[in-house]
């Protein structure tokens, strides 16, 4: 199908939107997360359109070259919410099925938490309940660990030494050459860091506290996850009060709408379905 390739300005910012699927099919919008584009869920929308729905992928805040503010602070948790509810606005979206991986997926809780009237339902892949990734770390688990590598992005010098000898950091953790080269161009991490700079210092706590979610939710977990734990996936389940379904993807690493695009489809079609 065509793909309707648009600018959209918001928040004195242009982002890089991409409209494609069926006319009158149900909107989903596609949220990606660190430290990649819209382009990982590229296997993934074929099989929504196929399904008759209707997607809304954009280059969120740092990705989009138009829209990297040069301050940290413009990466804060409630600016990067803010950024898909006025895109939505600009596209006139009344309603549409919220879908986020990684970081996507903690705005994605957000957004679905705090704004259950935009949206029919929750697909969040990797990313747990924000509520439920603090019990975790408060329970003992390994998930402190697991996440580990943030206090390296936190740093001034991040960016120096996530490129270095081609990013082969970042490539050794399963992103691929095709998705570091954007990442290579001067000043193009900065932005993607500043989230983690922006949300991941100071009172944490208080930054990504998010309040239980009332609309359908699917929580996807793939068991070979090292960045995220079982934990915090499953715990997420405490924080809907709606039709809730966790869905385990086996042998499939950090990387789902990339390595297991028709089983995160899949997940997303039924929740779109039982809405």
């Amino acid at each position: 199908m065509e793909t309707e390739h648009l600018k959209v300005e918001h928040d004195g910012l242009t982002f890089d939107v991409k409209l494609s699927g069926p006319a009158r099919g149900p909107w989903v919008v596609l949220l990606h997360g660190f430290p990649v584009d819209s382009r990982c869920w590229d296997d993934v929308v074929p099989r929504l359109h196929e399904a008759g729905l209707r997607t809304v992928t954009f280059d969120q805040r740092g990705y989009s070259p138009g829209a990297r503010p040069e301050h940290v602070e413009d990466y804060r948790l409630e600016k990067l919410v803010g950024d898909v509810l006025g895109v939505l606005g600009h596209l006139n979206i009344a309603y549409s099925m919220i879908v986020g991986h990684d970081w996507g997926g903690i705005v994605a809780w957000h957004l679905a938490a705090k704004h259950p009237e935009r949206f029919t339902g929750l697909v969040a892949v990797s990313t747990g309940h924000p509520s439920a990734m603090k019990e975790a770390l408060e329970a003992g688990s390994d998930q402190r660990e697991r996440s580990s590598y943030i206090s390296t992005f936190v740093k001034p010098k991040a960016e120096q030494l996530l490129t270095e000898d081609n990013g082969v950091r970042l490539t050794r953790h399963g992103v691929t050459p095709e998705e570091v080269a954007p990442l290579l161009e001067p000043g193009a991490l900065t932005g993607p860091l500043n989230w983690y700079r922006a949300n991941f210092t100071g009172d944490i706590a208080a930054t990504l506290a998010c309040p239980p979610v009332e609309i359908p939710t699917t929580m996807v977990w793939s068991d070979g996850d090292t960045a995220l734990g079982r934990e915090q996936a499953e715990f997420s389940g405490r924080h809907v009060y709606g039709d809730y379904r966790f869905s385990v993807i086996e042998g499939i690493d950090h990387w789902v709408p990339q390595k297991a695009a028709k089983a995160v489809a899949s997940e997303i079609s039924l929740r779109s379905a039982l809405y």
